[in-house]
């Protein structure tokens, strides 16, 4: 199939079936189209929708993002997970508003924190309407079907050719439809599991379906198995019902946002409390929880602390804070430590 009939399928099939009514859609702004695929980075559209529109409500223009504090947008952010892409948004916002312009250009979107090679080129394609590729997971998946290519398709190699693959398909005029459609199709049509091949425009080529791959195609990630972080997270409570809170560096997981103190050991969380003359007169664990990032699974046993003298200390840069329950609404909190919280106040 040449690039020009892939095209021409592809859109027709876009016209009648493809997603139109998308939140970033109508307009399409540089400005919601960016938020929008920094949002779809690893997460669907289902979940994105919700988030997108509480963000966009709260922070209408990339003026209103950069003068708002990292923590209130952490706030709206929680819950979307990979909390690097809501630190990054902030500091992009940052320094667009400084430039008084979104860029329009490859090398000046790939200059900015967080904005990956897809990502500009969605950008620039449904924002500004220039040919640029895409490669997103869906896109990926796509092409790696229709070319029939067996090896991972996050490998040096396979990135390599579904790059040129991409390239050379992505057209000039309706450039910003045909990379909606792209996404679209991998998104509704040709799923990870059980695709629709009878409804895809593209079928009649489609190397994993002529040669009926389509269940081994892509491969997946090779199998590695994936380290264990033990800890355990204070939940040091007081009469009056509130409970210590502790703000995380702005970098590394769940970086800028709320959540527990966390040690290594309970005996190491019982001399953290001494050392501050908090006096500790009931204490039990829960049973341990398990959350998996990408790389690795954090199994946190929650440690219950109850205290009758909370000692204000002194906090440094005002990180490690009293909260009481109606206050945990005001703040980014991951969303494993949200649903402890609910628990722990709910029992």
């Amino acid at each position: 199939m040449t690039p020009s009939e892939f095209q021409d399928r592809l859109l027709a099939w876009f016209d009648k079936h493809g997603r139109h009514d998308l939140p970033w859609q109508n307009p399409a702004s540089p400005y919601k189209v960016w938020v929008s695929e920094v949002m779809l980075q690893q997460t669907q559209v289902a979940t994105v929708i919700p988030y997108f529109n509480a963000f966009i409500a709260r922070f209408p223009d990339i003026q209103s993002l950069a003068e708002a504090s990292v923590d209130t947008v952490l706030q709206y952010w929680a819950g979307l997970g990979y909390y690097a892409r809501g630190r990054n948004l902030h500091k992009c916002a940052q320094i667009i508003a400084e430039r008084d312009s979104f860029p329009d250009s490859l090398d000046e979107l790939l200059d900015l924190p967080g904005i990956g090679r897809s990502t500009a080129g969605a950008i620039l394609s449904i924002a500004f309407k220039k040919s640029h590729p895409i490669l997103d997971g869906n896109v990926k998946r796509v092409l790696t079907r229709y070319a029939g290519i067996s090896e991972w398709p996050g490998s040096t190699e396979a990135s390599k050719t579904l790059w040129k693959l991409s390239a050379s398909y992505t057209p000039v005029h309706r450039v910003e439809d045909y990379t909606q459609a792209m996404m679209d199709l991998g998104a509704t049509i040709c799923t990870r599991g059980k695709p629709n091949c009878a409804v895809c425009p593209l079928v009649s080529a489609c190397r994993a379906h002529i040669e009926n791959k389509t269940a081994t195609i892509p491969a997946p990630k090779p199998a590695r198995k994936q380290p264990v972080k033990q800890v355990y997270f204070l939940c040091l409570t007081t009469n009056e019902n509130s409970i210590l809170l502790e703000q995380r560096p702005g970098t590394g997981i769940w970086g800028g946002l709320w959540s527990l103190p966390e040690f290594d050991t309970i005996e190491s969380a019982r001399s953290w409390c001494m050392a501050r003359h908090i006096d500790i007169i009931n204490e039990y664990t829960q049973p341990k929880v398990r959350h998996t990032f990408s790389h690795y699974h954090l199994d946190f046993t929650p440690l219950h602390f109850h205290t009758n003298n909370p000692n204000h200390f002194v906090m440094e840069a005002n990180r490690m804070l009293w909260y009481k329950p109606e206050q945990f609404s005001s703040l980014a909190l991951a969303a494993p430590i949200k649903r402890l919280l609910q628990q722990i106040y709910k029992d």
